[in-house]
């Protein structure tokens, strides 16, 4: 196998984790490691579409609740709601209380049980009212937020990658994704991703951005010990339920950070 190129990851991060018509050439562990490396580069592309999107709104004479409506709908849309559906079918397997290889085999199933359905619901609704709230406090609030949340959503995926988080099937995206990361390069661009957030959110004057990435990645952690307990490992739809997790832990500092 030849070396892997930067836009041998680029390619894998756009392919696996947007819609966009992007080709991915190689579907190795070696280009899985680069493509998670720059996954919250994709959140930069997604967060930017969201808020671009929130602003022209705004800019047309919309209010800030369907700006925000608006927003979250881009990076679901960006996705073809697979992070959403993997949230749902995460905490269909983990309100199941049944052991791992039943839960697993309930997330496998393409209805949405209860939990699912309110854990869609409660994170859409917490979402849509954080944003709106940022889109009513300032137009720049609310697109830093987009762009901070799509980041911080990506980057939880990043640390989930990381070696010593095990597979809990042997086949899928989290089969090819896990531990394919070592643990000083996704804790060395967490620590990055945070000081560069922090030392934007002081020239902008929007102080939460750091402690919204902390948090986030807070989030994304407790969920991850969670799900490794619960099924023995991370699946795909285990990182579509950290990356809505952890976007959402991030509107909802931003929002009160004001």
């Amino acid at each position: 196998m030849s070396k892997t190129s930067p836009l041998d990851g680029l390619r894998f991060a756009f392919g696996t984790l947007t819609v966009l018509p992007v080709t991915v050439t190689r579907w190795d562990r070696e280009a899985a490691r680069a493509g998670m490396l720059v996954a919250p580069g994709v959140g930069v592309v997604v967060g930017g579409c969201a808020a671009g999107l929130g602003l022209l709104l705004l800019f047309l004479g919309a209010g800030p609740l369907l700006a925000a409506v608006a927003s979250v709908a881009v990076p679901a849309v960006l996705t073809r709601g697979l992070h959403l559906d993997g949230l749902a079918d995460t905490a269909d397997g983990l309100g199941s209380g049944k052991p791992a290889e039943d839960a697993l085999r309930i997330m496998k199933q393409s209805d949405i049980g209860p939990f699912g359905v309110l854990a869609l619901v409660f994170v859409l609704l917490a979402q849509v009212a954080a944003l709106s709230q940022l889109y009513d406090d300032s137009w720049a609030r609310g697109a830093v937020a987009a762009v901070v949340s799509g980041i911080a959503a990506r980057l939880a995926l990043t640390l989930a990658a990381r070696a010593g988080v095990p597979a809990a099937r042997p086949e899928g995206l989290g089969a090819a994704v896990a531990g394919v990361v070592p643990v000083r390069w996704a804790l060395g661009l967490g620590v990055a991703v945070v000081v560069v957030g922090w030392a934007c959110g002081v020239a902008l004057g929007i102080y939460a951005i750091g402690p919204a990435f902390v948090v986030a990645l807070v989030v994304a952690e407790f969920l991850l010990r969670h799900c490794r307990r619960r099924f023995g490992g991370v699946t795909g739809d285990v990182f579509g339920g950290l990356a809505e997790s952890a976007a959402t832990a991030a509107f909802v500092v931003l929002s009160l950070g004001g």
